[in-house]
């Protein structure tokens, strides 16, 4: 009976114990505001890429990126931003084809991994582009992302370029046709960005 006595309030300070320290270790592991914010600031930086600095790289025919139009070959083969080559995650414009797993990781892992590979899709909220970059994840493969789509850079060039821009950087000129990449023969203008960390 003695032995109830002392070994049921120990069991209870115990369980009081455990239940405070799972309390204390949840709380002091919740990020706070800053964190999150820091956080969001990392992803946003290390997923996205901006259209500009990639128009820039275009038009300086710059080797150290690789573009990937994931819309149908139908769509890629009537125009993309030139050079770009297609993976398509669509069977038909109509249609998608994230099941071909096998098939899309296969041609991400046959692209040169000592470039940077980034994806566009249809549009800036289109998913397909996230849908494939995490598919990929799942193989170890890590893509950016373009920060808009095939309509915002081919319809909406104003919406992303700079308003001094509008009339000396030509859309057409950065787009082709067919089913190869294509080659930028543009005129090269001098972009507003600067290199580095705080590049547009």
């Amino acid at each position: 009976m003695k032995s109830i006595r002392v070994t049921l309030p120990l069991f209870f300070v115990a369980f009081l114990g455990g239940i405070a320290g799972g309390y204390l270790a949840v709380a002091l592991h919740e990020p706070g505001r800053e964190s999150l914010i820091r956080d969001f600031y990392a992803t946003e930086n290390a997923v996205h890429v901006s259209p500009h600095s990639i128009r820039k790289k275009i038009a300086e025919n710059a080797n150290d990126f690789i573009l990937v139009d994931l819309r149908s070959a139908e769509e890629y083969e009537q125009e993309h931003v030139v050079g770009a080559v297609s993976i398509p995650a669509y069977k038909d414009k109509d249609h998608s084809d994230y099941g071909a797993v096998e098939r899309i990781v296969g041609a991400f892992r046959g692209l040169p991994q000592d470039k940077s590979i980034i994806v566009y899709c249809y549009s800036m909220p289109c998913m397909t582009g996230r849908k494939v970059g995490q598919m990929l994840t799942e193989h170890g493969i890590y893509v950016q992302h373009l920060g808009i789509g095939w309509n915002e850079w081919r319809y909406f060039w104003t919406l992303w370029n700079h308003e001094h821009e509008w009339n000396v950087a030509i859309a057409d000129e950065y787009v082709a046709s067919g089913t190869e990449p294509g080659e930028f023969k543009g005129t090269r203008i001098i972009s507003p960005c600067v290199e580095g960390q705080f590049g547009c």
